[in-house]
């Protein structure tokens, strides 16, 4: 009986020294694969909707960045040939608007960095949202300068952090209603860096945003900003951004309507 014991428990010690290296040699579970897109989607996405019609502004290369739900850099692309066909101040602004977006929008609203402006400003109910959270200049600056744009950006997987209070930043939604996380667009004028940021978002189809605060009930721009009785320019909404004239109201008018949730027939 007690050698039946003994050869029992060797047995048995044997098969969890086994299992424990097994495990070690297998490492830590391997995470699922990200839905956000890879360096060569966002890319060709940026590049095909700076190139392929009018997006009023000055017609220049931009940036783009997206972050996840937790804030942190998953890709940096730009649509020029290489990264001084950019404003290169425009980088780390682009990921500061995806951190934005992110930032204040839940998976049942989605509010769009063009959506903050006028409640940020002086008197305005959110005054101040913009020195909060401030950028982590160790993540933004640190180099090689190189790599800026690549795979291999040195932002990927840092929370660049950062608020900004005009266009270019949205939410992402997937084709069940699920926030992911954002993009942010830089590189010309802010009305033209939130229609590219949203060409490029319905074209990955992460566009699927549940509710906004626009007329359309989206994330969309809205330009309400009148001139007040004293003078100074007010949003009836407190959702408005300034418009920098007919052409830029009329493609923001005019872009895609958000899918509705639900998986695409």
């Amino acid at each position: 009986m007690k050698t039946s014991l003994r050869i029992f428990t060797s047995a048995t010690s044997l098969a969890v020294a086994a299992l424990v290296a097994g495990l070690a040699a297998a490492g830590p579970p391997k995470p699922k694969a990200s839905t956000l897109p890879s360096h060569a989607e966002l890319s060709a996405a940026l590049k095909a909707v700076v190139t392929g019609g009018s997006n009023a502004g000055f017609g220049l290369n931009m940036w783009a960045t997206i972050v996840n739900r937790d804030g942190e850099v998953i890709v940096v692309a730009f649509s020029g040939a290489d990264r001084g066909d950019q404003w290169p101040g425009s980088r780390v602004i682009s990921a500061q608007k995806a951190n934005t977006a992110n930032s204040f929008s839940l998976p049942h609203l989605a509010l769009s960095t063009a959506n903050l402006y006028s409640a940020t400003q002086p008197g305005g109910t959110l005054f101040g949202l913009q020195h909060s959270n401030p950028v982590d200049t160790g993540a933004a600056y640190k180099g090689p300068s190189e790599n800026y744009g690549q795979p291999n950006d040195p932002l990927v997987s840092k929370k660049i952090g950062g608020v900004n209070v005009f266009g270019g930043g949205l939410a992402l939604y997937n084709s069940d209603g699920t926030l992911l996380g954002a993009i942010g667009v830089s590189g010309d004028t802010s009305c033209t860096d939130h229609i590219i940021a949203w060409k490029i978002r319905h074209a990955l189809n992460l566009d699927n945003v549940p509710a906004g605060v626009s007329a359309t009930g989206d994330d969309n721009i809205v330009h309400d900003i009148v001139i007040n009785a004293t003078g100074h320019p007010e949003s009836p909404s407190g959702w408005g951004h300034p418009d920098l004239g007919a052409a830029e109201k009329a493609i923001a008018a005019a872009l895609p309507i958000t899918h509705p949730v639900g998986p695409t027939p």
